[in-house]
């Protein structure tokens, strides 16, 4: 580490946009972005962008599902099928989720000092039999989501992190996410595939629809059946003032908006009393979403659109930065500290306990 502090750098692997944000000494040098399809059959720009601003003290990989802390070299085919949970039956191609893996592969070989960090589930901080049956409690992008939420409120509010509290929502593009941290420490946690309906992706799957589809679930069925998304036909890059305004989509904005609050409340029977509900994400930028979720829950806490380390930052990139430089030994070290990143454990199918889980784990 250099005097003034680490280089570091964090990429979020949005279904939108890929981002990755670069922090000298804590502070942000660089910021990028680039489309999730082009870079996943090629990664190329990508690597070449880290090579060329580096080099780092440590960065923080696009670890899907998650890993616990485990660095770069040390990925191999089963690192691979943990960070994707991609069946054998299904397209390992470059586009869609089959192209995390000639991305992570392509960031390996550069030799870059990465590390791939923990989903929700892997936390020490949240009990065991908050994980039964579950995989995704927040996958490790929205760990680093949460990083910033923290970094964000304990700033503002002049908190130490220890004192933070809040239900973290991630409305983004494809996936709509909850997070509950209490004490600094998330302690519960609906991911995207496990939780409220988002733009592109169905959220939680009634067991029995699962069951009818039969062999035809799939990825594709997980990235499906979105709110106001639901073939993913629409840019979402761009155009929410318009796609707010659409009496098309009515509905869906109000399905979002139900879904993400019932996720709140569901989330302070494990956070009683947050301070607030931050809202991160793609969509939180939509005229009017901010204020329907207040008076949806105006009677739990306030809600706020979190602040990036500068203006129109990704959630997710900025803080996967601060979990690199918390983990490089920088400003951010308490924080990494707190949330018992470095006690992460296990796998994502460590506590399933259905029958047919044995098989899964086996595969």
């Amino acid at each position: 580490m250099n005097a003034a502090g680490p280089r570091v750098a964090g990429i979020d692997p949005g279904t939108v946009s890929f981002g990755v944000c670069v922090l000298d000494d804590g502070e942000v040098a660089l910021e990028c972005s680039f489309p999730t399809a082009e870079v996943g059959v090629d990664p190329a720009p990508l690597v070449q962008m880290l090579v060329e601003h580096g080099p780092f003290e440590l960065v923080l990989g696009p670890a899907g599902y998650g890993l616990p802390l485990v660095p770069g070299a040390q990925v191999g085919e089963r690192e691979l099928a943990l960070i994707v949970l991609l069946r054998e039956d299904e397209p390992h191609g470059p586009v869609g989720v089959g192209g995390m893996r000639s991305i992570v592969r392509a960031l390996v070989a550069a030799g870059l000092p990465m590390v791939f960090g923990p989903g929700a589930i892997h936390l020490p901080t949240i009990p065991a039999y908050r994980k039964w049956n579950r995989i995704d409690l927040g996958t490790a992008d929205k760990v680093a989501s949460v990083a910033l939420c923290i970094v964000d409120q304990a700033r503002r509010l002049s908190l130490d992190f220890a004192q933070t509290s809040f239900v973290m929502l991630e409305l983004g593009g494809g996936f709509s996410a909850a997070v509950a941290v209490d004490g600094g420490r998330i302690v519960d946690g609906l991911g995207g595939s496990a939780g409220p309906i988002g733009a592109r992706a169905c959220g939680a799957l009634d067991a029995e629809v699962g069951y009818l589809l039969g062999a035809a679930l799939s990825k594709r069925t997980v990235f499906s059946g979105g709110a106001l998304d639901p073939r993913g036909e629409l840019d979402l890059s761009a155009g929410l003032a318009a796609l707010r305004r659409d009496p098309r989509h009515r509905d869906g904005w109000l399905a979002l908006e139900e879904g993400a609050a019932k996720a709140a409340l569901a989330l302070t029977v494990s956070a009683p009393k947050p301070r607030e509900i931050l809202v991160a994400g793609r969509l939180a930028q939509a005229p009017g979403l901010i204020e329907a979720l207040g008076e949806r829950l105006a009677g739990v806490a306030p809600v706020r659109v979190v602040a990036g380390l500068q203006t129109g930052a990704k959630a997710a990139a900025h803080g996967a930065a601060v979990l690199a430089d918390g983990l490089a030994g920088g400003r951010y070290a308490p924080l990494v500290e707190r949330l018992g990143v470095a006690g992460a454990g296990g796998s994502a199918l460590d506590h399933l306990r259905v029958h047919g889980a044995d098989e899964i784990r086996l595969r």
